[in-house]
């Protein structure tokens, strides 16, 4: 936070949680079960006291506010740890491991797909693969096309209604309510 500690309160901060480290280690590395993990830990709770001196509650005690920031943290990374999964060096892992095979309704969707778009007329399938697989702009697209923009604008509208429809089915039809 860009302030400077005066040398009295640094004293102060020294004197109270220089004892502690040692016990916040083995608290660390209990929660943490990894001893690099728990290190990492244990810097970035001091940092956090540290730079969080003053909101201390002086009644509080020192230890029990700094194992509560631990114990903070250390739910905080398990739960991001549990979320994002286990950590791997791209370098350490076979290219086997990353790839998966598609996932039956995945393999059905595309199909699917494939076979919407070879069914719409060719100008509305080359605006689609143009604009929607090759990501050209609509401008671009109309030059490749070599015709105004608002007719690759217009194709595409079309083609993406009868894929919807297609993928989709048909848009339920609501009855008009009667009074």
């Amino acid at each position: 936070m860009g302030q400077v500690m005066s040398y009295s309160l640094a004293a102060e901060v020294t004197e109270h949680i220089e004892p502690l480290i040692p016990a916040l280690r083995r608290y660390a590395r209990a929660l943490m079960r990894n001893r690099e993990m728990a290190d990492d830990l244990v810097q970035d709770c001091l940092e956090r006291v540290v730079s969080r001196w003053n909101q201390r509650r002086s009644e509080e005690s020192t230890r029990s506010w700094m194992f509560a920031i631990a114990h903070n943290l250390a739910v905080n990374r398990l739960r991001q740890q549990t979320q994002r999964g286990p950590h791997l060096d791209i370098e350490d892992v076979h290219e086997s491991a990353l790839v998966q095979p598609a996932r039956q309704e995945d393999r059905i969707r595309h199909n699917e797909l494939m076979r919407a778009l070879e069914a719409l007329p060719a100008d509305q399938r080359a605006a689609v693969v143009l604009v929607c697989v090759d990501g050209l702009a609509y401008a671009e697209a109309a030059r490749e096309l070599e015709v105004p923009i608002g007719t690759v604008m217009s194709r595409l509208a079309r083609a993406r209604a009868k894929l919807q429809r297609a993928l989709d089915g048909p848009l339920p039809q609501h009855e008009p309510t009667r009074p």
